[in-house]
């Protein structure tokens, strides 16, 4: 008996177009689409996927909504809490592949971005995988990820002059400026607060990038920060979510292009 075939598909932040090749032909052939679905407030993310699906799958096939498990956003745990939060996903995916794909049936999960940055679904398969229940096999395509597209967008190179690049998080960054470093990207700020950072530090900041509704601001921090908090909480309040990041900047000579001859 074949195993059932798992296609994460890394497909941008939003725009159809970022779909590499590679993504299109493994879209080409797939039975059915699983999408965790996060209810109302995001059912134009899950209209994009079927979208993108409708576009390239060349097949009769499904897109299943398997109800995303609520989440604790400010617990006292993170880790247990998201630990816990990955457990309830991986039961209600395991339970979705066991009853709408067959042994030898591909299935698809669509990752925005790239599913290797700060997306929890490889780590979710994986306890699918380690339950033993539902064998299958998997197959990882990368995407383009909002920290590629934030950089492009503003037309910034993410790295000074053989300078290194620190990802991080909002809750990380609220413990300080991360020690060494001049270009910080930072992801997943539910609340972004600047008011401990230097005023000095220059800030990329792009929301629903490469959708219609893609929102740019950049400058000195001091003097778009509280700019950027207002944009983002009326964005937030039209649209019931909001996805964004942001490039942090010590000095103006880090944003230089590297032209020396090699």
């Amino acid at each position: 008996m074949q195993d059932r075939q798992i296609r994460v598909i890394g497909i941008g932040t939003g725009d159809p177009e970022h779909l590499t090749l590679q993504a299109v032909r493994a879209l080409a052939d797939i039975d059915a689409v699983f999408v965790l679905d996060k209810r109302a407030e995001t059912a134009d993310l899950v209209a994009i996927r079927r979208r993108i699906c409708a576009a390239h799958i060349r097949k009769p096939h499904r897109v299943i909504a398997v109800e995303d498990p609520p989440r604790e956003r400010r617990p006292a745990d993170y880790g247990s809490t998201v630990a816990a939060w990955h457990a309830a996903r991986a039961e209600r995916l395991e339970a979705a592949f066991a009853e709408h794909l067959a042994p030898g049936a591909v299935g698809a999960i669509l990752a925005w971005g790239d599913p290797a940055l700060y997306d929890s679904v490889l780590r979710i398969l994986d306890r699918i995988a380690a339950h033993g229940r539902v064998a299958f096999t998997r197959t990882v395509i990368p995407g383009l990820s909002s920290v590629q597209v934030l950089a492009a967008r503003h037309g910034v190179p993410l790295n000074g002059i053989g300078g290194s690049v620190l990802i991080t998080t909002g809750r990380r960054l609220a413990a300080g400026w991360p020690e060494e470093a001049d270009s910080v990207v930072v992801m997943l700020d539910g609340d972004p607060s600047f008011g401990h950072l230097d005023p000095d530090l220059t800030i990329h900041w792009g929301a629903y990038l490469g959708s219609p509704d893609e929102i740019l601001i950049a400058g000195r921090l001091g003097r778009v920060g509280a700019e950027i908090r207002r944009v983002r909480a009326e964005a937030r309040e039209r649209h019931g979510w909001i996805m964004d990041i942001y490039l942090l900047r010590r000095d103006r000579t880090a944003t230089d292009r590297d032209d020396e001859p090699r």
